[in-house]
This record gives C-alpha cells, sequence and structure tokens, in this order.
C-alpha cells in the first residue's frame, strides 16, 4: 500500500503516516514543518524560509543545523517512506500532496501547537485572520482534493411500458448527450449508465443527490406521435429541483437515429448556457470565500466572455481564487492564462509587456503540471499566436493538441484563426466548422463565431462573414476583433455606410485604438487578410 500522510490543520493539529503501518508524528516543530509544507502552494517552501520561520533569523548557522536534524528524525521515524512524502533540495523541502490527506479537526487553527517562535506565530496569526484562506483549508480538511467542475448527467428518456424500440432510443439520447458533454473541460459527466435503474422510476432529487452526485441533470421522455417520435427534455438544477427549461424535439421514426444528433445541439447549448448562467445567478451577493469550489472555474470562463468590461475583469479574480484553491489543475492555469491574452488582445491592458508575460506564465505553469494536456497546448499556442505572433510556434502547438486529442474543439477553432491569419481560408472555414460540430457546450458561442466569421473573411465569403460577426455581436458588442472583421466584410460588400457606422462603435468602445497599433501588433497585417482589413478601417475613417 502507497503511503499516505494524513493530517489535521484544526484544533489539535495531528500528522500522522499510514501505509505500511502507523506512525504518528510527535514533535511540535516537526508537526509545525509538516504545516508550513501543506499550507504553500505546491507543497514546497524553500529552506531557507522555514529555517527562518521555525527557528529564527538571527543564526543562520543554527537555523540551518536545526531543519537538517529535524529532516533526519523524520527520515528516522518515516523509514523509506520519508522520500515518498517528502522530496528535499538543497533550497527546498517540498510535501507530496499527491500522498497527503485533510482530515477535518474541530477548533481555531493549529489551536494545540506550541511553537513560540515569532515568525511561525505571526505566519499562523496572518492565516487565522484571513477567512478566505481559511476556508480553503477548511474545504481541503474537509473534502480531499477540490472538486472544480459542476457534475451533470442524463437519465436514459422514460419510454411507455412495453415499448423495447423506444426504451432503446431513449437510452441511446442520454448517452449521446453524455458522450457529447463529456467533451467539455468545464463539466464532470457521470455517465448515463449510472443512472439506468432511478430512469425506471418516478425519479426523487434527494435520491439524486445520493446517488448520482450531479448538480445538474437531463431527462425526459419518449413518445411515439403517428410516424414521428417526440423526445421531451427537462434540465434540473439538482440542489434545489428547479426545472430550469424543457424542450422538445420532433423527427420521423425511421430516420431518427440520423436526424436526433444534429437536433440534439440545440439542446446541448441550452445546457451550457443554463449552467453557466445559473452559476452567475447563485454568486450574486457572495463573497469569494463562499463560493463553492466547483463553480469557481465556470463562472470564471463565463465572466471572461461576457460583453460587460466589469465581468471580464470580475473573471480574473474567480479564476486566481479557483488557482489558489487548485493550484496543481492544469486547465484552471490554462483559462487563466487566456484571460491575459484576451487582455492584451482586446487592447484592454495598460502594460502588455507585463500581461504578455503572465499569459505566459500560466499556460507554462499548466504545461509543467501536464505536459500532455491538449487544452494547455491549445492556450500556449493561443499565446504565440495572438500576442507574440509567433505563427508557426503556434501552429506547433495546435498540431500537438490535435495529436494528442482529436476532439479538443478549442484546438481547432484556434486553428481555424491560424489558417484565416495565413490567408488560407478554405483551412480555416474547415476547422472553424469542425470545433463548431465538436463544441458541446456553448456558454461563449459568440467567440466561436466570430473566429468563423475572421475564416470566411480570409475565403472571401464576405456575406458568411458578416452573417457570423453580427450573430457574434448580438451576444457580445465589446470584442474588437468582431467588430474589425464586420468593417472589413461590409467594406468589401460594397456597404460604405455601414461600415462607416461600424467604424463609428468601435471607436466608441475602443477610443486608443489606432492603425499603427494594429499593424505592428496583429499577427495577419502584413497578409493579404491583414491588409484586407486595415484597408477597409482606413476607408470607413479610421487612422
Amino acid at each position: 500500500m502507497a503511503p499516505k500522510l494524513v493530517i489535521s490543520l484544526f484544533g489539535t493539529c495531528s500528522v500522522c503516516l499510514e501505509g505500511g503501518g502507523r506512525v504518528e508524528i510527535r514533535g511540535a516543530k516537526h508537526r509545525a514543518l509538516f504545516a508550513l509544507l501543506a499550507t504553500a502552494p505546491m507543497g514546497r517552501r524553500s529552506r531557507a524560509n522555514l529555517q527562518e520561520t521555525l527557528w529564527g533569523a538571527s543564526d543562520y548557522d543554527s537555523g540551518h543545523q536545526n531543519l537538517r536534524r529535524a529532516l533526519s528524525d523524520l527520515r528516522k521515524v518515516m523509514g523509506p517512506d520519508f522520500d515518498t512524502v517528502l522530496h528535499t533540495t538543497s533550497t527546498d523541502v517540498q510535501l507530496s500532496l499527491d500522498h497527503t490527506h485533510f482530515v477535518a479537526g474541530q477548533g481555531a487553527f493549529l489551536n494545540d501547537l506550541n511553537v513560540r517562535e515569532p515568525g511561525f506565530v505571526a505566519w499562523r496569526d496572518s492565516l487565522r485572520a484571513r477567512p478566505d484562506q481559511l476556508a480553503a483549508l477548511g474545504r481541503a480538511s474537509q473534502g480531499g482534493a477540490v472538486r472544480l467542475r459542476p457534475r451533470i448527467s442524463a437519465l436514459p428518456l422514460a419510454a411507455p411500458d412495453g415499448d423495447t424500440a423506444l426504451r432503446v432510443t431513449g437510452d441511446w439520447v442520454a448517452e449521446e448527450i453524455c458522450r457529447s458533454l463529456s467533451r467539455s473541460t468545464l463539466l464532470t459527466v457521470i455517465s448515463h449508465l449510472s443512472g439506468r435503474a432511478m430512469a425506471q422510476r418516478m425519479i426523487d432529487i434527494a435520491d439524486v443527490r445520493e446517488t448520482l452526485g450531479v448538480d445538474y441533470l437531463v431527462t425526459g421522455t419518449i413518445r411515439r406521435s403517428g410516424s414521428d417520435v417526440i423526445c421531451d427534455f427537462d434540465f434540473l438544477d439538482v440542489s434545489t429541483g428547479e426545472i430550469l427549461w424543457n424542450r422538445n424535439i420532433l423527427v420521423a421514426e425511421a430516420a431518427a437515429t440520423m436526424a436526433l444528433p444534429e437536433r440534439l445541439a440545440d439542446v446541448l447549448q441550452a445546457i451550457g448556457r443554463s449552467v453557466a448562467q445559473t452559476t452567475l445567478r447563485n454568486l450574486r451577493g457572495l463573497t469569494l470565500p463562499e463560493i463553492a469550489d466547483h463553480e469557481l472555474l465556470i463562472a470564471g470562463v463565463a465572466s471572461m466572455h461576457r460583453r460587460a468590461l466589469r465581468d471580464f475583469l470580475t473573471a480574473r479574480q474567480y479564476l486566481e481564487e479557483s488557482a489558489a484553491r487548485a493550484p496543481r489543475s492544469t486547465d484552471v492555469h490554462a483559462w487563466l492564462g487566456k484571460w491575459h491574452v484576451l487582455n492584451v488582445f482586446k487592447g484592454y491592458s495598460t502594460d502588455r509587456g507585463s500581461d504578455t508575460q503572465r499569459a505566459l506564465d500560466c499556460t507554462a505553469r499548466a504545461l509543467d503540471l501536464d505536459p500532455d494536456s491538449s487544452f494547455a497546448l491549445t492556450i500556449d499556442g493561443f499565446a504565440h499566436a495572438n500576442i507574440l505572433g509567433e505563427i508557426d510556434e503556434a501552429d506547433r502547438r495546435y498540431t500537438a493538441a490535435l495529436d494528442r486529442n482529436p476532439n479538443e474543439s478549442l484546438s481547432w477553432l484556434l486553428r481555424g484563426a491560424l489558417l484565416a491569419f495565413q490567408d488560407d481560408g478554405t483551412g480555416a472555414v474547415q476547422a472553424t466548422d469542425t470545433a463548431r460540430r465538436l463544441s458541446p457546450i456553448d456558454p461563449f458561442g459568440y467567440y466561436f463565431d466570430s473566429l468563423a466569421s475572421s475564416a470566411h473573411l480570409a475565403a472571401g465569403s464576405f456575406d458568411r462573414a458578416l452573417d457570423f460577426a453580427e450573430r457574434s455581436l448580438s451576444a457580445n458588442d465589446r470584442h474588437i476583433s468582431t467588430l474589425r472583421t464586420k468593417i472589413a466584410a461590409l467594406h468589401s460588400l460594397g456597404d460604405g455606410d455601414g461600415a462607416r457606422a461600424t467604424a463609428a462603435e468601435l471607436m466608441r468602445r475602443f477610443p486608443t485604438f489606432r492603425l499603427n497599433e494594429y499593424r505592428s501588433t496583429h499577427p495577419s497585417a502584413e497578409r493579404r487578410t491583414g491588409r484586407l482589413v486595415i484597408e477597409a478601417l482606413r476607408a470607413s475613417g479610421i487612422s
């Protein structure tokens, strides 16, 4: 059995090693050492920090020897498991959080730990004075790993008794919904198989919560109407039992399995929007420490893609809080990286150099945690393409992401944008079409529409480019790239008045935008499509 360090940080501070036996760590400073490591990002602290906190800063040599002695004592007590639980270098000591389990305790933070060093007392008291930090530690103590995503499932659609054919179709519909939703990085999907037995009886919300542990549920019925089949869907918030919406789909029974996948796209998009909207509604009036772990990430992503600037700025707070609670989550760091890329690319940044570095630091952190993450590779490519202008490097990232996960919709979408930058309009349209087909939930559908517009502009399909741009702007009218594409499409279609009106709207929303900035920073500025955009902007009155 792999060794596991079991630690309680509230009330009595207890530290035990379990695995081949049970070893209790008794020394006050030994337990304090584990407490310091357990509360550090990635479980790592420098030797200098540990020495100063536990033995004071007045005598470096004594502190150095005391830390070495404490680690030596722990190695003797823990035996060979020491090297599994702790990793030491000449500069750092790191606790393996994969082998650490937090248990709930009763009382104040480190209540009984009688360590009187001023540095330790100041650190302990500073945490006690931060309710947000203690809330996060308390959640870890009670729940172990942080749950970052809402859980969702679809029950097989209930069919009339004795109708085996419809029952099979209803089961297949639930499987298709779960399969499509599972492509999302924002949801945890519980297989429809888990709910098969539940689907055969009256649904009890308390039973669903206890049995499936989901936050949201798709349920419904399937029935015949002449030669057609009707699927009725309800989407429920399991915590309250509220029906968030209902939908129905009618298809010819003879073509049901062919027609339903396309018709289910509307259901899937409604699910994505509802989860995002319900999460944001639940957060109203709450402080960051009061927000549940599984609501922070999706709130951050949804807010990042809303039209109001204040929502975009709030998204950063949600994502940074999520990263603080789950510092080893690849997806959280990647999403935070995307926020910084958009902050630069949309023209919001007041320090392009520093914000560019923050974006790269986030994507590097995500890839350090999981070098094979298709999502992290995608966002790293996004950063290289959109703010560094390194098209070849971005292409390598997108290719690597799709090699690892051919169903990564965002990789296809951003690759489409990259191909548009390179004037490969046909390839760009194919890639963005693939992205739209693979994207199962759509809390930020405007973004898919925006890049589809850019792809059609590069392909010379100006009417389609305009259609997608207008659809995107109806959902988010603060996306500068979409406004530029719309101006170029209108100009190319000979609608000078429409182009000038859109240009005036762009300058109203982004008064500091200048053509010289676009020429010097946009990756396609020297390409055919980029020159088309520059000419359209100039002709529409932007200088």
